[in-house]
């Protein structure tokens, strides 16, 4: 048995000029918590502080995670942007799963709020990565080039926690991305929903055959 529980842990103000649109944009900041049967799972801890310029840019307003440490057995972030990462911190013995790629992207400076980045216990990995009995991490790169999804597997469906893999719900899919065939292929024809990061709306559907 695997159960998901959405965590709302605030929203920030996307101004109109950076997603090319007529008007500033509300997003929300979403994180899951994933039950299992050998653990509890957090995926995303919510936005970070420490930048005054990124919250004058976002206006964020904040939510606390609503779990403590002793509830947590592994953290996997999406990646490492200010918003996904903002309560790594408060987990400091917990394992925090992220690429390989990811990490030493953000540790070599402009892509997230450096102090955010210390007192966490990383776990590096490389590809996919089995946590436990039909709980997986996937990459999807594409929003960074080592961001990655956590895919739960329930047996007569798929749950995809997809993170920013795309900002939208209804935009899932398109423009077409190579690890959607992964995901096809995990699948294997039964229904998938598909949770993100930015978005309450979700997708629900069949995702292709591997082309």
């Amino acid at each position: 048995m695997i159960s998901t529980t959405c965590l709302d842990l605030g929203y920030f103000t996307r101004p109109a000029a950076e997603w090319g649109g007529p008007y500033d944009r509300r997003e929300p900041a979403l994180g899951y918590l994933v039950r299992h049967a050998t653990g509890t799972v957090l995926f995303d801890t919510g936005m970070g502080e420490g930048s005054p310029e990124a919250d004058a840019h976002y206006r964020p307003v904040r939510r606390a995670l609503p779990v403590e440490p002793g509830d947590v057995d592994v953290i996997v972030n999406s990646h490492l942007h200010f918003d996904h990462i903002g309560g790594n911190q408060l987990f400091p013995g917990t394992p925090v799963l992220v690429q390989r790629t990811e990490l030493a992207t953000a540790r070599a400076g402009d892509h997230t709020i450096d102090t955010l980045l210390p007192g966490v216990s990383y776990q590096e990995i490389d590809g996919e990565y089995a946590l436990a009995h039909g709980v997986r991490v996937v990459p999807t790169p594409g929003h960074t080039e080592g961001h990655q999804s956590l895919v739960l597997d329930h047996g007569d469906r798929m749950t995809v926690l997809a993170g920013q893999a795309y900002d939208f719900a209804h935009e899932f899919g398109t423009p077409y991305r190579p690890w959607l065939d992964r995901l096809g292929e995990l699948a294997a024809g039964r229904p998938v929903r598909v949770l993100f990061a930015h978005d309450h709306d979700l997708w629900e559907g069949t995702l292709p055959a591997p082309r």
